[in-house]
């Protein structure tokens, strides 16, 4: 497997924008404040000289131009993302493993992903276009979807993959391997593969660990499982995960970053690994992690 640059450089780059680049707007569909906020961006950045495009599957904001082509995205030098985490989720998408940073702006309820205030988001646009910001990588997750052995679907995620029974009644059974190895059987309604970036969201509230971002690992947390023995696990993301339905009659549903994207049958193997893409993620040169969780989650609060 193409080795991650994150192995390479894990801690951070300084950002740098040449004058006259394209920079991308992606905003929180149907949301007035998040339009209206989109539209003074695109203002902000024109008069200082780049381009500014709406991303696609959005209406156009006014003054920007459409991205309409591949090569609308592949010029781009920066995705700036005005919602919540969903629609930061959305921008990972829409890069399609393109190396090009985000820089997110919260507008909505939590905030891990945008963890910039909208209110300082001209402050911070600024402190990016000056140079004073840093890009930090983070692990993606790749699966493969083989039915009967031939390749059917191929995937890529910040977050996390999920399989999970849905509306069916019965708890799916499912088989798990490293490296071709059982390591267990577990009855449960589900099942959530998390980067480090995701350890945060599904995962944690399934019960499972929160993770260092630069941690190299896949947590794998059973959802409400059957047995009181069936715990979340750590596993070392060099390595090659599967999962298999157990039971002819089994279906399932597998999502990927939150977004349904097929329905699993006993026929499927799911095999994760280390995605050959990282994500770059803008944030400021003092950013901490902890801080973050301490803010958001009130993480170690005693009152």
């Amino acid at each position: 497997m193409k080795k991650s640059s994150m192995d390479k450089e894990h801690k951070q780059s300084k950002l740098v924008l040449k004058e006259n680049g394209s920079i991308g707007l992606v905003y929180r569909l149907e949301t007035a404040q998040a339009v209206s906020l989109a539209k003074k961006v695109a203002e902000f950045l024109k008069e200082r000289g780049f381009d500014v495009f709406t991303c696609p599957d959005q209406k156009v904001v006014a003054g920007t131009k459409a991205a309409k082509t591949k090569k609308h995205m592949d010029d781009l030098k920066l995705v700036i993302v005005l919602g919540g985490d969903g629609t930061y989720l959305r921008a990972v998408r829409l890069l399609e493993g393109r190396s090009v940073p985000i820089l997110g702006f919260n507008m909505g309820s939590l905030g891990f992903l945008t963890a910039h205030s909208a209110d300082s988001c001209f402050d911070i646009i600024e402190k990016t276009l000056d140079g004073k910001m840093v890009q930090r990588p983070r692990s993606m997750i790749h699966s493969k979807i083989l039915r009967k052995g031939k390749v059917r679907a191929e995937y890529h995620a910040l977050n996390d993959m999920v399989i999970e029974r849905g509306s069916m009644s019965q708890l799916i059974n499912t088989a798990i391997y490293s490296e071709k190895f059982l390591v267990s059987q577990v009855k449960a309604d589900g099942f959530i593969v998390a980067s480090p970036s995701g350890s945060t969201a599904y995962n944690l509230a399934a019960g499972g660990p929160i993770c260092h971002p630069e941690s190299p690992v896949f947590v794998v947390t059973p959802v409400a499982p059957h047995s009181l023995t069936s715990r979340p696990l750590l596993f070392p993301d060099d390595r090659e995960l599967s999962f298999r339905l157990e039971g002819k009659t089994q279906k399932a549903h597998f999502i990927v970053d939150g977004q349904k994207m097929t329905e699993l049958t006993a026929d499927d193997e799911v095999i994760i690994s280390r995605s050959c893409y990282d994500h770059w993620m803008v944030r400021e040169a003092n950013h901490n992690y902890f801080h973050l969780l301490r803010e958001k989650l009130k993480f170690g609060d005693r009152n």
